[in-house]
């Protein structure tokens, strides 16, 4: 207990990794990498329930180990809906815009990356699909990785740092459930190679908006709606079918065009435009 409440951060990580993973296998099995098209379908449920068990079960644990009853009250004042409008705009909307910047780009070179909603026989399965796995991902993720974790790194690092530290965990978080349901997708290029890219490549600039968006707002919910929005938008105008190169074409684009936000958000804080883009450096950090 002692070690807990001195190493806050750790343990969390630590507890969240743990819990989803020892899940994960318990549902998949140690031989079950990589999963079945059948498997994955059949399993993905429990799998999904085992992954959001890790980040949000450690948040609210360490949160009362670590701040106790005061901690609690804190985490729940956190989710105060009373916040500019701006806010929800962009938490809603950075992901559709960027996403589909980047798909209306790549569908002028091949028709493979037409959005699955434009492209799917049932619309409204997959809409709804999409939208119950984004919710359930941004509220019960973001327990964690907002609630917890992102306001104590960021009292001591930038922005930046704060958003590349827990976008890389994250990223790592993700990384046994892909190696199960999705390398598959990635043949025939090298597995390692798609756990870095599926992983690595998107997830850390958009957790860096992610955090510039809580300097603003300081609400859980905003979050919440921000990562539900990403989740949603990737399984419903991800193009569906794509694999392989198309797959790693797609990733990177979508990294690049979010570092590319990313660095227009700075240069906009740098010349201290109005907000919600006013000084990204806020709150005493800093982007180098």
């Amino acid at each position: 207990m002692k070690m807990i409440q001195k190493h806050p951060l750790a343990s969390y990580f630590i507890l969240a990794f743990a819990i989803s993973w020892a899940g994960v296998l318990l549902v998949i099995g140690t031989t079950g990498i990589p999963g079945s098209a059948e498997n994955t379908k059949r399993l993905f449920p429990f799998v999904y329930l085992a992954m959001l068990a890790g980040p949000s079960v450690a948040g609210v644990l360490m949160t009362g180990l670590s701040g106790g009853k005061g901690g609690l009250e804190l985490l729940f004042r956190s989710f105060s809906w009373r916040v500019g409008v701006r806010w929800y705009a962009i938490a809603l909307m950075t992901a559709p815009i960027v996403v589909g910047a980047t798909l209306w780009a790549l569908s002028t070179t091949s028709a493979v990356f037409r959005p699955a909603l434009f492209t799917s026989a049932d619309k409204a399965s997959v809409l709804l699909f999409g939208i119950a796995v984004g919710m359930g991902a941004g509220i019960f993720e973001e327990l964690g990785w907002t609630g917890f974790a992102t306001p104590r790194i960021r009292r001591r690092r930038g922005p930046l740092s704060t958003g590349l530290i827990v976008g890389l965990l994250w990223g790592a978080w993700h990384m046994l459930a892909i190696a199960w349901g999705g390398l598959g997708l990635w043949r025939p290029l090298p597995p390692l190679l798609a756990l870095l890219v599926s992983n690595f490549s998107f997830l850390p600039p958009y957790r860096v908006l992610m955090v510039r968006v809580n300097d603003g707002c300081g609400s859980l919910l905003v979050a919440m709606v921000m990562h539900t929005s990403l989740t949603m938008t990737l399984l419903v105008f991800g193009p569906s079918g794509i694999s392989g190169m198309s797959l790693l074409i797609f990733d990177v684009a979508l990294a690049g065009a979010l570092w590319v936000v990313v660095a227009a958000v700075a240069l906009a804080d740098r010349r201290s435009l109005p907000r919600p883009f006013a000084s990204l450096s806020r709150a005493g950090g800093h982007l180098s």
